[in-house]
């Protein structure tokens, strides 16, 4: 009787202790999700002001959170931190006195602006108060009937005045409206020059910086409200064959008919860039890896039966040309490295297969 005891006892240790061993880890696995949020908050809650070096604050908290949750040490973990604690608290210290030399230079400008405009209110209103009061006093005068000949030269003189302050209301006008198109044409320039930074110089599809932004804030928001995406990495097979064979500039027309055919096969909502040499990416907002994975074999399908011709005067047969596509789709706990790791590996599969094909990971 005294050993069957002990055993019931052995057994329900163990059980214990296992369910405080799941219990830790749940805790553990909702203490790294929490901690990745708040370094997401923490990101949304700085503003993005160059003087300040946002940038690189932006990239010093991409790093630390992809630190976190890849590293087991806990020795290294806080040391990772103190290294962040110091920069949360220099950066946020920049921008509190950032803001406040907007501030008061702000205070400065309007206190400025506010005198310019009574002292401009005050002379325009005292210009024409004295414009209009000299022109009734020239009328009353020209109601002299013994004065005609003064009476013509008034009535001109007093048209004259009126029309002078009508010139300056126009011109005032004018001006404002000048200064106002001027704005406007400069905010147009500023969009237009920040949209060719994120565009391909060659194809004209969105660029590698802008496909690292684009990720990034995707994989931000699924730390706060899950939405599904998939990555898809487009390699054009043998394409160094292409350059040493027929030139460079024959491999950017390649470039650019790849980039027209991926075009018209994406959705309004898929993003599409071109990650450096022959490589393109795709991402695919709201889809599994099995619908990444079919819309990755369409592409290698439309590609494969394509022919490219070099030229419409050349006897030189057209090209014939293949893709390779490695895919994934976004996992609980992905950080931009750990998607783009999968679908590189799931390429390099492509590759190791035989080329014009699709691989998953």
């Amino acid at each position: 009787m005294l050993l069957r005891r002990r055993k019931k006892n052995t057994d329900e240790n163990i059980v214990d202790i296992s369910h405080r061993l799941q219990d830790s880890e749940n805790r553990e696995a909702a203490y790294n999700t929490v901690i990745r949020i708040l370094l997401v908050l923490i990101k949304e809650f700085a503003l993005d002001i160059a003087e300040i070096k946002t940038d690189r604050f932006y990239a010093s908290m991409d790093g630390f959170s992809e630190k976190f949750l890849t590293q087991k040490a806990s020795k290294r973990i806080l040391s990772s931190f103190n290294k962040q604690k110091g920069i949360i608290s220099t950066f946020i210290d920049n921008q509190k006195n950032y803001l406040s030399e907007r501030e008061d230079e702000l205070r400065k400008i309007i206190d400025l602006l506010t005198r310019a405009m009574v002292s401009v209110d005050s002379e325009n209103d005292a210009y024409h108060l004295k414009i209009m009061e000299q022109s009734e006093n020239m009328e009353n005068i020209t109601r002299l009937d013994d004065i005609k000949k003064m009476k013509s030269a008034i009535e001109k003189e007093v048209e004259t005045l009126r029309a002078t302050v009508r010139n300056k209301q126009v011109g005032e006008q004018a001006r404002i409206q000048n200064l106002s198109s001027q704005v406007k044409t400069l905010s147009q320039a500023l969009e237009r020059a920040k949209e060719e930074s994120m565009r391909d110089g060659l194809t004209g599809i969105y660029n590698r910086r802008a496909f690292d932004d684009y990720l990034q804030s995707l994989t931000e928001r699924n730390l706060l409200d899950r939405h599904d995406f998939a990555v898809l990495i487009l390699d054009i097979d043998d394409f160094k064959a292409v350059n040493d064979t027929y030139g460079h500039p024959v491999g950017d027309r390649v470039l650019l008919a790849m980039a027209d055919t991926f075009s018209h096969m994406v959705r309004s909502d898929d993003f599409l860039a071109r990650y450096g040499g022959e490589e393109f990416v795709m991402v695919l907002p709201g889809a599994s890896r099995r619908n990444a994975a079919k819309k990755a074999k369409q592409i290698c399908k439309t590609i494969h039966k394509t022919r490219y011709t070099l030229d419409q005067n050349d006897d030189q047969p057209p090209l014939a040309l293949t893709v390779s596509i490695g895919a994934t789709a976004f996992k609980k706990g992905d950080v931009v490295a750990t998607v783009l790791e999968r679908a590189d590996q799931a390429l390099y599969k492509a590759k190791q297969a035989g080329k014009n094909c699709v691989m998953t990971k």
